[in-house]
């Protein structure tokens, strides 16, 4: 089976996606990076290998996402994409009309403006976490109920409390006070979330021509209490996509398949027995111009496989000086 795989390693999640000959989603996994990009790229391999049938043939590989330099490197990508360009791609391909890419993850939001069928316009936010899920995962913890359950009940709620979501540190100490006033649980919750959209909205999509279809996408999307707060907020439908989770992953491996076919090249993939090996990564300062730069590096056995991380290529030219 001729198949094409993206990998999306990000901050807080690591997703796998693999696409058949004709761009038909027949594999994904969806894991924790915790900490840990290639053990859980590793892993990822493992996994989806299971998942797939015994005659398959990689055919193309592409990464993105946060760690998608050292993803590639691991396991011999045919192209590395930016995740802006992957998660536009892959809303495309299942609602070409798209004008407006919503995108929440862990660690980081992003929102991509397309027009007939182009990124027109986007905006990123890596610095604050008050408009990412880890905001959302903190204050689930703190109340000691799961981010599932959070998804629920706050869709329960018919007087929503407002609370200061600019700062996951004001937003939490918001939080207390609202409890200890004596607001339900339920509307405390669902005031995270429209929180959590103010934020997002005053943030990443400061000056933004929002127009439908919105297309809402990442990890969480599975939050219905956000996707309901989205429509309210905007005054209009919020197209959840199915396998929104992986839609980076999905548009990196849609990606791959365009480039292999106009390039008639053969794969640089290095197999599955990738998994096994073992990786060491370090790094250390570059001296060569006063930015100082820090340079990360990952080798096997003594032998370094790739440098980057720099503001100029003179280390991505030299891997193994």
């Amino acid at each position: 089976m001729e198949a094409y795989l993206g990998i999306d390693v990000g901050s807080v999640t690591t997703k796998f996606a693999v696409l058949n000959g004709s761009d038909e989603l027949v594999a994904h996994i969806y894991l924790l990076t915790q900490g840990k990009p290639i053990d859980m790229v590793q892993q990822g391999l493992k996994q989806i290998k299971q998942q797939l049938p015994k005659d398959v043939d990689i055919c193309g590989v592409a990464t993105t996402g946060s760690a998608r330099y050292l993803a590639g490197v691991i396991v011999g990508a045919d192209l590395v994409k930016n995740e802006i360009t992957s998660h536009a791609v892959g809303a495309l391909h299942y609602f070409p009309q798209g004008q407006t890419i919503i995108e929440i993850g862990g660690q980081d939001s992003k929102i991509i403006i397309i027009r007939d069928g182009i990124v027109a316009d986007f905006g990123m936010n890596t610095v604050c976490a008050a408009g990412t899920g880890s905001f959302l995962d903190h204050q689930a913890l703190r109340l000691n109920i799961s981010i599932e359950e959070f998804s629920q009940r706050a869709l329960d709620s018919t007087t929503p409390v407002r609370i200061a979501g600019r700062c996951t540190v004001f937003a939490e100490s918001d939080m207390i006070h609202k409890q200890q006033m004596g607001h339900r649980t339920v509307d405390i919750l669902y005031g995270l979330c429209q929180a959590l959209v103010r934020n997002y909205l005053n943030n990443v999509g400061l000056g933004k021509d929002i127009q439908p279809p919105i297309i809402f996408q990442g990890g969480v999307a599975f939050n219905q209490g956000i996707v309901k707060a989205l429509q309210e907020e905007l005054g209009t439908e919020v197209i959840v996509p199915p396998h929104h989770e992986v839609m980076g992953a999905i548009g990196a491996a849609l990606l791959v398949h365009e480039e292999i076919a106009d390039s008639h090249n053969g794969s640089k993939f290095k197999g599955f027995g990738i998994s096994e090996i073992k990786y060491h990564t370090s790094s250390f300062e570059c001296k060569a111009c006063p930015n100082q730069c820090e340079i990360a590096q990952l080798s096997v056995n003594g032998q370094v496989l790739a440098r980057w991380g720099g503001r100029c290529d003179l280390w991505e030219r030299s891997p193994t000086s």
